[in-house]
């Protein structure tokens, strides 16, 4: 198959709520030998960002442009009343956009899925109507990854999102209930499973296209679970608590040049009362455990995944595709601090929930029957320096890592690392064009009116074609919307807007070279300052503008699930 063409091959793996820490490469205790040995092949991308959750940035990624234009403005799962039937607020990926797939699939590529999708529930918005040719997709934004929802087989409050489906995972056209996937089933492994089933299946006409294939994981995404033989590895490693280990973290992202030797981790943010926001020394030693032990499993599941990443990479290098396949490896958004979709996934309260069917005693914590997340302090541990975490715009929500490994493209500069500003909307450009398939442009494709890409292809960047030095230049503007929280980015300026009690409710204005833990707040600092701020203001009303950003209302909040599960 190493000859089958000369088009390059594509493999874009996603793991969901992966802190930007959480690989050795980037600065991780956690086991990650596969994952790393991407990067050591190819490079590291610092200062690439996201949305700050994940289904708007599998819009992005799947779309070329903003989450707004292509219909996932808010998630489905928490879109507000005076926002629903709005242009861009859909809750899935709409007919604004041409896909990905559908365009590579078009222009002769074979196009296989195997993971979370979370932009679409209806059939006509699942994997196979939007350019897919053969998927197996879990269809939310979460489940348990084992397979194991009783609530369902009871009929026992429904997850909202599910009702007329009854169904999580779907298998191209087909159907699958929980209780269908079978006696061993774990998510990680399956998607890989799945996608080396894909391959294996290939016809010879298959053999002769070049292929994308997407791994979006919903690892480590709660509740989390994992094997137990991937927790043993772990267990104490973690009993000093999350401040320890957020310390070790930024010495180590420094020591790799991952930050800069003058960055300052913003302080932790955790403004609830849950035994997971409350701070390490004011917990008992139960609690201490407990929480340690979700960290513990949260280990775990990114070693397992790495386990899964290395079975696919590794197939690709027996069949001598490797070489010939563009590799990107990223996480949708910062670690996850708290629960957003808990409620409807689960549909009423989640404590009564894990009350009525989960056993989260510690020593069954990370099993199909247990429910669990870890909170704020631990999540900051993997987005520090930033502040905050998933669901929040401030770079601890949105900057995320990414590897690419690509011969071709990367040649000489193994174990890189690249400082330059990137967003996901590129990677749907960069891989048009490594492909040679121009995308439609603004205007009519298939009968719908659709929208031009707004990232921008890396190709001339990494092959120095015209001199590139960098993706994105000074001048560019690139703003952030999710549930209220707004940024807009330009150069090394960004402005933040973040509501109580997670933030002031105010814009702040922030210098990232000099300080991209966001930390020092230089909105008031001088004329000149607040000439930039307002600057950035203005472009915020030209991004919300062009993109279709429908303003907040004072009452609208988002529902964030604080504790453990530990009820």
């Amino acid at each position: 198959m190493a000859e089958s063409s000369k088009r390059p091959n594509f493999l874009v793996i996603i793991a969901d709520d992966l802190g930007y820490s959480d690989v050795v490469a980037f600065g991780s205790e956690i086991k990650t030998p596969n994952i790393d040995s991407l990067a050591k092949d190819g490079l590291r991308f610092t200062d690439f960002h996201a949305a700050s959750a994940c289904s708007p940035t599998r819009s992005m990624l799947l779309s070329g442009t903003d989450n707004h234009i292509a219909g996932v403005g808010a998630m489905i799962e928490s879109i507000p009343e005076h926002k629903k039937g709005k242009p861009g607020y859909e809750g899935y990926l709409n007919d604004r956009v041409a896909p990905l797939p559908e365009l590579l699939r078009d222009a002769g590529y074979l196009t296989l899925m195997s993971g979370k999708w979370h932009l679409g529930l209806t059939e006509d918005r699942w994997p196979g109507k939007r350019g897919f040719e053969r998927s197996f997709s879990l269809l939310p934004g979460g489940a348990n990854h084992y397979g194991w929802e009783p609530q369902l087989e009871e009929q026992d409050k429904l997850p909202l999102l599910l009702e007329r489906t009854n169904v999580f995972y779907v298998e191209d056209s087909t159907l699958i209930k929980p209780s269908e996937l079978g006696p061993n089933f774990y998510s990680t492994d399956a998607f890989a499973d799945k996608l080396l089933q894909y391959f294996s299946e290939r016809t010879e006409d298959d053999a002769a296209k070049p292929f994308f294939a997407y791994l979006p994981f919903s690892a480590p995404h709660w509740p989390l679970q994992a094997p137990e033989e991937e927790i043993l590895p772990y267990r104490g490693r973690y009993d000093s608590g999350p401040e320890v280990l957020r310390q070790e973290r930024i010495a180590a992202l420094k020591k790799a040049g991952l930050v800069p030797s003058h960055a300052v981790p913003h302080d932790v943010v955790a403004p609830h009362s849950g035994m997971l926001s409350q701070a390490w020394d004011t917990l008992s030693p139960a609690d201490q455990a407990f929480s340690a032990r979700t960290m513990e499993t949260y280990a775990g599941m990114v070693t397992r995944m790495d386990t899964a990443v290395g079975r696919v990479v590794d197939y690709l290098r027996e069949t001598g595709e490797l070489d010939n396949t563009v590799v990107l490896f990223m996480s949708d958004n910062g670690a996850e601090g708290l629960l957003l979709e808990s409620a409807p996934v689960v549909k009423g309260n989640v404590f009564d929930h894990i009350k009525k069917y989960c056993d989260n005693s510690l020593d069954n914590v990370g099993k199909e029957n247990s429910y669990v997340w870890y909170g704020p302090h631990w999540a900051s541990a993997a987005t520090a320096p930033g502040w905050l975490y998933r669901v929040f715009t401030a770079e601890g929500g949105i900057r995320v890592p990414l590897i690419l490994r690509s011969p071709p493209l990367t040649g000489e500069k193994k174990e890189g690392i690249e400082h330059v500003f990137a967003t996901v909307m590129d990677i749907a450009p960069t891989i048009l064009e490594l492909a040679g398939v121009a995308h439609p442009g603004k205007g009519e494709w298939k009968g719908k009116q659709i929208e031009a890409v707004k990232g921008k292809s890396w190709v001339p960047y990494l092959t120095h074609k015209d001199g590139a030095g960098a993706i994105h230049d000074e001048d560019t503007v690139t703003g952030w919307e999710l549930f209220d929280r707004m940024a807009v980015r330009k150069g090394k300026w960004k402005a933040v807007f973040i509501p109580k009690p997670y933030g002031p409710q105010r814009w702040q204005l922030f210098d990232l070279e000099a300080d991209p833990g966001e930390t020092r707040d230089l909105a008031d600092e001088g004329d000149q300052q607040r000439e930039k701020l307002n600057e950035l203001l203005q472009h915020w009303d030209e991004y919300a503008d062009e993109v279709g950003v429908v303003g907040a209302v004072p009452e609208y909040g988002v529902l964030l699930v604080d504790g453990g599960g530990k009820e």
